[in-house]
């Protein structure tokens, strides 16, 4: 398979918060930057899929993320008033 990446695209974004929502047909996640002190956001990105594909990303995120913790060590989570959530089922704490 060949995949191109304009190269716009291929510096990508940077973004701290993630907000997932989704009906029965699609999952919607959108890609914010928060700055700290700040609570507004700006959507950077946003990513539709099918749920087919969705439960596909996740089992590749797990796979990666395991993966990379083999190698470098546990991934430290952020709790707290200091941790920007990610945001899942229309709005709710995921």
């Amino acid at each position: 398979m060949q995949i191109n990446i304009k190269e716009e695209i291929a510096h990508g974004i940077y973004s701290n918060l993630a907000v997932i929502t989704h009906s029965n047909s699609e999952f919607i996640v959108d890609f914010v930057s928060l700055m700290p002190g700040v609570q507004k956001g700006e959507v950077l990105s946003r990513i539709i899929l099918t749920p087919q594909n969705a439960k596909r990303l996740l089992a590749a995120l797990g796979d990666n993320i395991r993966k990379f913790e083999e190698k470098n060590g546990t991934i430290k989570e952020f709790h707290g008033d200091n941790a920007i959530p990610i945001l899942g089922g229309n709005g709710g704490l995921a």
